[in-house]
This record gives C-alpha cells, sequence and structure tokens, in this order.
C-alpha cells in the first residue's frame, strides 16, 4: 500500500505544473510576451525597477469604470514619473471579450490615452495563469529584487459604479508608495474583483 501511494505521489509531482503560484516575497512568474508592436518583452528586461502588471479587457464595466473615469490613466501617470514600469496584459483568448490583436491593442491605448509602457497580448493565457490572474483589473506589483510585492485589487471598492471611486482606497497607489518608500507593503495581497480573465479553454 506504501509503495502505491509513494508512486501515485511521485507521478503527480511529475505532471504537476513546473510554474510556481504567485507568493508575496518570492520571485514573481518570470515571463515572455509580445506587446502591440509584436516585440517580444519580458520581465527579465526590467530587472532593477519596479513594475506593475495590470490584467485588463476593455469590454468589462469594471475596467470601464477606471478608465473612462481617466482614473487608471492617472495612476498610470503617477507611476511613470517615479520610473515605474507599467504593463497592461491582456489574457482575453480570441473570440472573447476583450481580446485584441497589436493594431486593435495600439488603436484601444490610443483612444484610452492611456499612460502604460507596453501593452502585452497574452491570447494564449500562459502569462495570465502563471500570475494565476483571476479578473480584470487584476493587479500586481514587482519590486526593484523581482520578487512579488503586492497582488490583488486596485481599490476597496467592488463595484462597476463610476460613483464607487470616491472615497475608495486605492491599494495599487498605497503599495507603490511603500515599494518606493522601502518599507514592506502594508496590505501586500488583497481580493481582486472585476470580471473574470477570459482564458482559452484548457482542453
Amino acid at each position: 500500500m506504501f509503495r502505491v501511494v509513494a508512486l501515485a505521489a511521485a507521478v503527480a509531482a511529475i505532471s504537476a505544473p513546473a510554474v510556481a503560484a504567485p507568493v508575496i516575497g518570492q520571485p514573481a512568474p518570470a515571463f515572455q510576451a509580445k506587446d502591440a508592436d509584436g516585440k517580444t518583452r519580458s520581465l527579465a528586461e526590467f530587472k532593477g525597477r519596479t513594475v506593475v502588471l495590470e490584467w485588463t479587457n476593455n469590454g468589462c464595466p469594471y475596467v470601464q469604470k477606471h478608465y473612462n473615469s481617466g482614473a487608471m490613466q492617472r495612476l498610470q501617470s503617477q507611476a511613470a514619473k517615479d520610473g515605474v514600469v507599467w504593463l497592461t496584459v491582456v489574457s482575453s483568448a480570441p473570440d472573447m471579450q476583450g481580446h485584441l490583436d497589436g493594431a486593435g491593442a495600439k488603436a484601444w491605448k490610443a483612444k484610452a490615452k492611456a499612460h502604460s509602457t507596453a501593452v502585452l497580448l497574452d491570447p494564449s493565457g500562459e502569462v495570465g495563469r502563471a500570475y494565476e490572474a483571476k479578473t480584470t483589473p487584476h493587479m500586481f506589483i514587482v519590486d526593484k529584487a523581482g520578487k512579488l510585492a503586492y497582488m490583488g485589487g486596485i481599490d476597496d471598492k467592488p463595484s462597476s459604479d463610476p460613483a464607487s471611486l470616491k472615497g475608495a482606497k486605492n491599494y495599487v497607489t498605497a503599495a507603490l508608495a511603500d515599494v518606493k518608500a522601502g518599507r514592506p507593503v502594508a496590505q501586500a495581497a488583497t481580493k481582486p474583483y472585476g470580471c473574470s480573465v477570459k482564458y482559452a479553454s484548457a482542453d
């Protein structure tokens, strides 16, 4: 019986995915993805810099709340002034809500007047699954040492109503301030909210 259990455990270990789940304080999952211009970008490219990863879906009302109000663009702009790299990730599969090709991503970014460093296209969902991104928006911050400093919601108001932005606590703003000051992030993990990421089928 012991040999059967041991064998089963060994098989499970072999078949388990090699990518570790994202953990606060541990190295952020490495990735490569094409940006809207077709250039391959990677986390390693930004070694030594603070990086924000923002999962988005332009058809999602929760995302629209932050973009239509200009709140997301202001956050991106402030981050850029502080030297932060901001990568907006689109993990929607082809034929799913929010999917964008390169031209579509460039047109959306221009129309939205987004201030992200780049829009990364992840139609296979490989990057999204590596980070276990669940919603749009879902936010992650990688510190200058390459470790995950924050993951979770953008703020504490899980609503698609633009009025909810008033008085909301922006977790990303607070976390970036902590990272910039060299402090541990006070709230390093929070619950994300929004639309589900429209991944391609796993089969």
